[in-house]
C-alpha cells in the first residue's frame, strides 16, 4: 500500500469522529482535515466554508457562502474548474509545510491546491468574517504575513477589502471571472481586471474583446464613475512598485454588499442585503447605459446619453464615414476638419465632464502641474491630448494621449477635464476684455443698440418663416427638432421599400403596416407606417419617437429616424431578420429552432430591456403591451422590445398612474390595470410573467382551452398546486432543457402573475433571480385574467380599438 493509501485509511478513521456540522473557524495541525459534510464557520457566524452543490447533485465544490443570507451568497471556490463527482471530498492541510490540498477519496489525484508564498509549519487555516479564508502562523495575525489568502484568488465576486488588481511582488493577478451559468461555476466569457500600463485601469471583456471600461483613478474616484448624492461605498485606489489595486469599504459597517460578475446578463452588479425584506436587493449595475459600450462612439467620438443620437463628435471633428452615422453606426469615429502636420500652430480645446479615453497608450507623470503638461503635449507630435491624472485639492500629475482618443462618454456634473489638441485656426476665437476686466461704456451701449435691432429683425424673420411653413392641419403639426432623430424623405423611404411593396410587407400591427426596405448603404431597415384609421394618432406617434429616441438598450429595438411628410408618418427601425418571438414559439416546425439555451437568453434579455425601462433609464418607462409579438430577434436571437405607442412615463419616485383609457392586449393584462385602469411597473412585471408561461409551454395565453382550466395561468397553476409543473414544458424543449433552469423560470412567472402587485417582484429582482442562486418564495395565487365574455362585451363597447396580427389590442375608454 502507497503512503497516499495509509493517509487515506487514517483520514476515514478521524472522519467516523466527526458529525455533519460545523467544526470551528479554523483548520490547525492537530485538526488538518475538512471533509464533505463537515464546516468551517467564522467567529461571528458571517461566513461558511464548506462543500456544496450548486447545480448536479453529483459535483461537488469546496467554496464560502455567507451563512445566513438568501441569494447569490457563494462568494468563492475553490475547485471551481473541476468538481468532485460524489461526497467524499476533503481538504487536507500538511502539518510540516501548512500547504492546502483537496482530494478525493476515491482518487489519488489532486483536485485543487493552494499556492503558498511561504511555508508555514505551525500553520492555522482560519475563515475571518470577512469572508477571506487565510494561512498563517498562529502566533501572527499580520495581514502582510498570510502564506495564503482566498481574498488573493477571486471567484466572481469581490467583497469589502478585496482587492482588483496586481500584486506585482509575488505575480499574483486577482481578477473576477462570472460563472458559466447558475448550475456551473467554472469561469465563463466575462471576466474584470486591472490592465496594467502607464495609467491603469479595470476593464471588463467578453472573451478577447473589451466591454466595459470604468476609466482610470483620478485620486477622486474612476473617471466613469458618476456623483452620488449619499454614496454606501467608500473605494480606493493604489499603484505602486509593489501593487495596483482598486478597492472599496462600506460606509455603513452594518450593510452587507457584494459586487458579482453575473454571465446571463453580462452585468457587474452590486448588491445589497435588505434587513427588512430578508433578501438581497440589486443596488446598481454595470452598464448603466447604451453609452457603456466599449468605443461606442469610435475614435474622437464621445457619447452623451441624454442626446439622440447619442454619439457625437469632439470639437473640430466630424463623422469620418456620414452616412454610417445618419444610419446609427458609429464605430468609425471621427476626423480632423483640417489635417493636422507637426509643426503648425496648435492649441487645446477643453472638454468637461468626461470619461477620460482608453489609457492604453498614455504617458504619466505625477509631479507635472497642468501648465507643464500642457507643455509637454505641445512638443510631442504625437501627443493628442492631456489631462490630470490626480484632481483632488488644486489638482497635479499629467497623462498624455499618444494616438486616438477611444472610448469617450460624457458624465453629467462628474467626468474630468480634456484638453484636446487642436489646429489654432480651429479654436473658438473669444474677445479679450479690456485691462479692467469690464466693457468700455460706449462700446455696452453700440452693443446694446445692435442686439436690439438684430432681436427685432430676428423677431420679424421667424414670424414671416412660420407662416409660410405652416401646415394645412396645423394642430397636427410635428417639429422635427423636437423628436430629437434624423428625418427620413419620403422619397428615400418610397425607394427603400420598392414603393411600399407587397413583398415587402413583413406584417400589420394595431397601427398599421411593417415593410422591410433597404437604404442606399446597403443597411437594411424596417419601416412602421401608420395607417390613416389606426388608433394610433399624432400623440401616439409623437409618444412613440419621443421615448425610443431618448433609450438606448441592447434589448431595446432602436429607432434610426423617421418620416413626416404630408399625411405620412412613418417610424424607421433597426431590421431584425428573425422576426418577433410569437413567429417562432407558436408554430410547430419554428419552434424546434429555438432549444432551451435560446429560450433561457431570450427570457434573460427582456428581463434586462424591461429592468432598464422602470428603473436605468433616464425616464422610468412603463411599457403596456409586452407580448410575444412584441420581442423583435435580431441575426443572433437577441430579442429585442419593440412598439412604445402605449407606453407611459412616470416622473421622480412614481412607480405607476391610472388612466381611463386602457390600453393593451388581451391575455397580457394584469387585473388591476383591465378593471381599474392602474397601471405601474407591476403590471409590466405580470405581462413578463405570461410571456414566461408561453416561451416555456410553446402555448398562446388568450387562446390557450383546456377542459378544466380557462386559460394559461389557471392552467399553469392547477399544475404547479399537484406537483406536475413538468407537464407545462414544450415538448420540443422537455427532452433537451435543463429541467432546473426551467422549473425556476416557472417559478418566477408565477411570482410575476400574483393576484395582488405589491406580491409581483420587480424587474431587477427578476434579473437578479434568473442570474443569481436564490431560494425562491412560492407563489401566491395568481391574477386569473378576465373572462372572455366580459373583454368582448367591454371591446363591443368601446369606440376606439385596434386588431394587430394574431393578437387582440384593446382599448377600454371605461375600465368601470
Amino acid at each position: 500500500m502507497n503512503s497516499f493509501s495509509v493517509i487515506l485509511v487514517a483520514f476515514n478513521l478521524v472522519f467516523l469522529l466527526f458529525r455533519s456540522v460545523a467544526i470551528s473557524d479554523s483548520l490547525t495541525t492537530q485538526n488538518p482535515y475538512l471533509r464533505d459534510g463537515l464546516s468551517l464557520v467564522s467567529r461571528n457566524g458571517i461566513f461558511k466554508l464548506g462543500f456544496f452543490s450548486p447545480g448536479l447533485p453529483g459535483n461537488r465544490y469546496l467554496g464560502i457562502w455567507f451563512k445566513n443570507r438568501r441569494g447569490p451568497t457563494s462568494v468563492w471556490v475553490a475547485n471551481r474548474r473541476n468538481p468532485i463527482n460524489d461526497s467524499s471530498g476533503v481538504l487536507v492541510m500538511n502539518i510540516t509545510t501548512g500547504n492546502l490540498t483537496l482530494y478525493s477519496h476515491n482518487s489519488t489525484a489532486i483536485v485543487w491546491s493552494a499556492r503558498l508564498l511561504r511555508k508555514v509549519p505551525n500553520g492555522i487555516l482560519q475563515l475571518l468574517d470577512t469572508g477571506n479564508l487565510v494561512l498563517r502562523n498562529w502566533e501572527d495575525e499580520n495581514p502582510q504575513n498570510y502564506s495564503w489568502q482566498s481574498f488573493d484568488y477571486p471567484s466572481d465576486t469581490l467583497l469589502p477589502g478585496m482587492k482588483l488588481g496586481w500584486d506585482l511582488r509575488n505575480n499574483i493577478e486577482r481578477r473576477l471571472e462570472a460563472w458559466k451559468n447558475l448550475n456551473d461555476p467554472s469561469p465563463g466569457d466575462l471576466s474584470w481586471r486591472m490592465e496594467l500600463h502607464e495609467y491603469p485601469e479595470t476593464v471588463m471583456w467578453r472573451g478577447s474583446k473589451k466591454y466595459v471600461r470604468h476609466g482610470p483613478w483620478n485620486g477622486v474616484r474612476l473617471s466613469s464613475r458618476p456623483l452620488a448624492a449619499a454614496p454606501i461605498l467608500n473605494f480606493n485606489f493604489v499603484s505602486n512598485e509593489d501593487e495596483v489595486y482598486y478597492q472599496y469599504s462600506v460606509v455603513n459597517k452594518s450593510h452587507s454588499v457584494m459586487l458579482v460578475l453575473n454571465q446571463s446578463s453580462y452585468m457587474r452588479i452590486l448588491y445589497l442585503w435588505s434587513v427588512a425584506e430578508r433578501r438581497w436587493r440589486v443596488y446598481t449595475s454595470l452598464p448603466r447605459d447604451y453609452c457603456d459600450n466599449y468605443a461606442l462612439c469610435g475614435p474622437y467620438g464621445y457619447c452623451d446619453i441624454r442626446v439622440t443620437p447619442s454619439c457625437k463628435c469632439l470639437e473640430g471633428f466630424k463623422p469620418r464615414s456620414p452616412d454610417s452615422w445618419r444610419t446609427g453606426e458609429f464605430a468609425d469615429g471621427c476626423e480632423r476638419n483640417k489635417l493636422m502636420n507637426c509643426g503648425e500652430e496648435v492649441g487645446f480645446a477643453q472638454v468637461s465632464q468626461l470619461k477620460l479615453p482608453d489609457t492604453k497608450h498614455t504617458w504619466v507623470n505625477k509631479s507635472m502641474n497642468l501648465e507643464e503638461c500642457r507643455q509637454k503635449c505641445l512638443r510631442n507630435c504625437s501627443c493628442m491630448a492631456y489631462a490630470m491624472t490626480n484632481i483632488s485639492g488644486s489638482g497635479n500629475g499629467c497623462a498624455l494621449w499618444i494616438g486616438d482618443l477611444i472610448d469617450l462618454k460624457l458624465i453629467p456634473d462628474a467626468g474630468q477635464d480634456l484638453y484636446v489638441k487642436m489646429l489654432a485656426s480651429e479654436l473658438v476665437k473669444h474677445r479679450e476684455p479690456n485691462k479692467t476686466g469690464r466693457l468700455n461704456p460706449k462700446v455696452k451701449i453700440a452693443l446694446f443698440v445692435i442686439s436690439g435691432v438684430g432681436l427685432v429683425i430676428l423677431c420679424i424673420c421667424v414670424y414671416i418663416f412660420k407662416k409660410r411653413s405652416t401646415f394645412k392641419d396645423d394642430h397636427e403639426k410635428i417639429e422635427a427638432q423636437d423628436l430629437e432623430l434624423p428625418l427620413f424623405d419620403l422619397s428615400v423611404i418610397n425607394s427603400a421599400t420598392d414603393n411600399f411593396s407587397l413583398n415587402n410587407k413583413l406584417g400589420e400591427g394595431g397601427f398599421g403596416p411593417v415593410y422591410k426596405g433597404k437604404l442606399t448603404n446597403g443597411q437594411d431597415i424596417a419601416v412602421k407606417r401608420l395607417s390613416q384609421s389606426s388608433g394610433q394618432g399624432t400623440n401616439e406617434f409623437k409618444n412613440e419617437v419621443s421615448l425610443i429616441a431618448k433609450l438606448q438598450h441592447r434589448n431595446l429595438v432602436k429607432l434610426l429616424g423617421c418620416c413626416i411628410q404630408g399625411d405620412e408618418k412613418m417610424l424607421v427601425y433597426e431590421y431584425m431578420p428573425n422576426k418577433s418571438l410569437d413567429f417562432f414559439i407558436f408554430d410547430q416546425t419554428q419552434r424546434r429552432l429555438l432549444n432551451w439555451s435560446k429560450r433561457y437568453c431570450i427570457i434573460c434579455g427582456v428581463a434586462r430591456g424591461l429592468m432598464y425601462l422602470h428603473q436605468d433609464s433616464r425616464l422610468r418607462i412603463i411599457h403596456r403591451d409586452l407580448k410575444a409579438s412584441n420581442v423583435l430577434l435580431d441575426v443572433d436571437i437577441n430579442p429585442k422590445i419593440s412598439d412604445f405607442g402605449l407606453a407611459k412615463t412616470c416622473g421622480g419616485d412614481q412607480t405607476g398612474g391610472r388612466t381611463l383609457r386602457v390600453v393593451g392586449t388581451y391575455g397580457y393584462m394584469a387585473p388591476e390595470y383591465a378593471f381599474d385602469g392602474q397601471f405601474s411597473v407591476k403590471s409590466d412585471a405580470f405581462s413578463y410573467g405570461i410571456l414566461l408561461l408561453e416561451i416555456i409551454s410553446g402555448k398562446r395565453s388568450r387562446t390557450f382551452c383546456h377542459l378544466k382550466d380557462q386559460n394559461l395561468i389557471a392552467y399553469a397553476w392547477r399544475l404547479w398546486k399537484e406537483g406536475n409543473i413538468e407537464e407545462l414544458i414544450d415538448d420540443a424543449i422537455r427532452e433537451t432543457c435543463s429541467l432546473s433552469e426551467v422549473l425556476r423560470c416557472i417559478n418566477i412567472s408565477l411570482l410575476c402573475v400574483q393576484q395582488h402587485p405589491n406580491d409581483r417582484p420587480t424587474m431587477s429582482s427578476v434579473v437578479m433571480m434568473l442570474g443569481c442562486e436564490i431560494p425562491l418564495l412560492q407563489p401566491k395565487q395568481p391574477g386569473f385574467f378576465i373572462e372572455n365574455e366580459a373583454i368582448a362585451m367591454k371591446s363591443a363597447s368601446s369606440k376606439d380599438k385596434s386588431t394587430s396580427t394574431n393578437e387582440l389590442t384593446i382599448t377600454l375608454p371605461d375600465p368601470r
